[in-house]
């Protein structure tokens, strides 16, 4: 299942909701490639571009945090190590037991699914932090 980009997971922030829809479509990419026969091939690059793009967008998020003073930076980053150790654990996977079908669903599966579902909770209470201690 593809993952559409839409009103649902704008946060309002123009660099963070940028950041979020490369990291969808890259996942979008990969479901593309499964529906070609073509998942296995395309996980490595899926993986790759995950575990360099998360340490540039988590990094990009917790400048902003501390920037703000946010008061849940620690929790917000513990979260973010987290997804990134799960990143890294699928990637020995795969280095383990090769592109599998089992570890293409997971890496859409539970990738995909933390996403969706830390844009809405966590990333959405970032922006409305920072919207509401703006300094414009």
């Amino acid at each position: 299942m593809a993952y559409e980009w839409n009103e649902n997971l704008a946060s309002g922030h123009e660099m963070i909701d940028g950041q979020h829809k490369q990291l969808i479509d890259a996942l979008n990419k990969l479901v593309e490639a499964c529906a070609q026969g073509e998942g296995r091939a395309q996980l490595g690059n899926t993986l790759e571009f995950l575990n360099a793009y998360i340490v540039k967008h988590f990094g990009d998020e917790e400048k902003i945090m501390d920037e703000y003073n946010y008061p849940d930076y620690l929790i917000h980053r513990g979260y973010h190590e987290g997804f990134k150790t799960a990143v890294r654990e699928l990637t020995n996977n795969l280095l383990k037991f090769g592109p599998t079908d089992t570890l293409v669903g997971e890496v859409h599966s539970s990738v995909a699914g933390w996403l969706v579902n830390h844009i809405r909770s966590e990333d959405f209470k970032l922006v409305a932090y920072i919207k509401a201690h703006s300094k414009e």
